[in-house]
């Protein structure tokens, strides 16, 4: 980690704690389809709505049916904040009722630099640090159906047909996911996840990285984390522990006779400095 430990505005990243609580509350089994939304005409108006505000969304139609798992895919790959405050509705009942699950659960992960006012990440007094939100993504990559949506490049949903995933890192270079984010406060962000196989062992880079302002944001933040999970690969390797040869203690019984026993191989492991 570098840059301090300051909350700072995090944009649509914040949309990985509202979908965490949605399958926390509604979970869903691979191939699942989940519960069943029916779209108002009210929800397209707002949808609408957004839209002029410059926001992120996903189209609506009055009357069609959206399952769970195409909310989530719109939530999480289009970024739809129309989705998030969908979802948050239909789980809590109300915006605010969900906002406040939102910071009980941030307070259960210890996430205690994190605030949420609302399920999208659109408003800038949502904060948080870059090693908060690297906890909710270990709990968050947990759950199968959860890290099988955040790696998918794209989706089809009823109306809008297919949608691609912000993340353009996603199936590149073992790039599994998870959220980009960006607004004027917030700059460009990505939490990531990118799978490495180092000396036969596969395991799972998690980061964050927020406030990029070189350029596109999104593409800043792609850029930055990619460059950060690079230096991470770089340093992860395959070393010898302990070499072939080496005495690791001695051996004494009753009579005082003494062996030495020493290692008849190297003893290696995968890790990093410090």
């Amino acid at each position: 980690s570098t840059g301090g430990q300051t909350p700072v505005p995090i944009a649509s990243v914040a949309k990985v704690m509202t979908a965490y609580l949605t399958l926390k509350q509604f979970p869903l089994g691979p191939g699942a389809a989940g519960f069943r939304v029916r779209i108002t005409q009210a929800q397209v108006d707002e949808e609408r709505e957004r839209v002029a505000m410059d926001q992120s969304t996903v189209a609506v139609r009055a009357g069609e049916t959206l399952s769970e798992r195409q909310l989530l895919e719109a939530l999480m790959l289009p970024s739809a904040n129309n989705v998030a405050a969908l979802l948050a509705v239909h789980d809590a009942g109300s915006i605010d009722a969900f906002v406040k699950q939102m910071n009980a659960t941030a307070k259960e992960l210890g996430m205690s630099q994190t605030t949420y006012t609302d399920p999208s990440g659109f408003e800038e007094s949502t904060v948080s640090t870059a090693s908060d939100q690297v906890k909710l993504a270990r709990e968050a990559m947990q759950d199968p159906t959860f890290a099988a949506i955040v790696a998918k490049p794209s989706a089809v949903l009823p109306v809008v047909g297919r949608v691609l995933n912000y993340n353009e890192l996603v199936g590149q270079d073992g790039y599994v996911g998870i959220k980009t984010g960006s607004d004027s406060a917030a700059g460009g962000c990505l939490l990531f996840a990118k799978r490495m196989t180092v000396g036969g062992k596969t395991f799972t880079v998690l980061g964050a990285i927020f406030g990029q302002r070189n350029g596109e944001l999104v593409s800043a933040a792609l850029a930055g984390a990619d460059a950060l999970a690079g230096s991470v690969a770089d340093s992860v390797k395959d070393r010898v522990v302990v070499p072939a040869g080496t005495k690791v203690m001695t051996i004494e019984n009753a009579d005082g006779h003494k062996v030495a026993v020493k290692t008849k191989r190297a003893l290696r492991e995968v890790g990093w400095p410090g």
